[in-house]
């Protein structure tokens, strides 16, 4: 920094752990203000303004963490930046907060296997795949839930025989990872700034219950209705 405290690119890359090309896409995008704060002293240099890095985090932050698209981005930095970082930080430790009211402990995949008919290689499968925590480190509490309800599939019928096997696990994950990006962007949106992070998670972890019965319900609703739809197509 050498140009009355402006910043070559080089430096604004360094200090914001962005790279010089994702910078340069901000500045098309209009992310950082209008050009006016930029010196340009030549077609090849220009120089920055320090409030740049801060402003670059946040940006990153709200497009890598939070899955905001640059449009909306562009609006929440340029009415109010500060606003913006302040709401970034409180999101994250209502995050940080929600996070550690998460029980710890483990199950050994092995226990977990023989107590629910399950076999280990289907777990490892399922690690293998995502849906599970890697074995070697033990399965969390929604990793033992999800075992169970496969074992409970298991006896039931839902068996390999019938060419019911892990995969199909898949077709619930894909379709819930979307509304579970909208639901966490809508939840940080509604309790950042506005309860503190304590009372946020509190009300994070009051809702996983509930909203597991409601997504249940939802579903059973929705499968009565496809099965007739398809019996009176038939």
């Amino acid at each position: 920094m050498s140009r009355d405290g402006l910043l070559k690119m080089s430096e604004l890359a360094e200090r914001s752990g962005v790279s010089a090309a994702t910078i340069k896409h901000y500045l098309r995008e209009g992310l950082l203000g209008d050009g006016r704060e930029v010196v340009r002293t030549s077609r090849n240099m220009a120089w920055y303004p320090p409030a740049f890095v801060e402003r670059i985090r946040v940006i990153k932050r709200l497009q890598e963490e939070r899955f905001l698209p640059l449009r909306v981005i562009r609006r929440v930095v340029d009415d109010d930046p500060e606003r913006a970082a302040a709401l970034a930080a409180a999101e994250d430790r209502i995050l940080e907060r929600a996070l550690a009211r998460r029980p710890r402990a483990r199950e050994p995949a092995d226990a977990v296997a023989r107590r629910t008919g399950v076999p280990e290689r289907v777990l490892r499968r399922l690690a293998e795949l995502g849906v599970l925590s890697a074995a070697g480190e033990g399965l969390d509490a929604d990793d033992v839930t999800i075992v169970e309800a496969i074992g409970r599939f298991r006896s039931g019928g839902f068996d390999e025989d019938l060419g019911f096997t892990v995969f199909d696990t898949l077709r619930y994950q894909e379709a819930l990872a979307p509304l579970v990006r909208e639901e966490a962007r809508t939840l940080l949106d509604r309790l950042a700034g506005v309860v503190e992070p304590e009372r946020a998670a509190e009300i994070i972890a009051a809702g996983a219950g509930p909203l597991r019965e409601l997504i249940g319900a939802i579903h059973a609703k929705l499968l009565v209705a496809e099965l007739e739809r398809q019996r009176g197509a038939g």
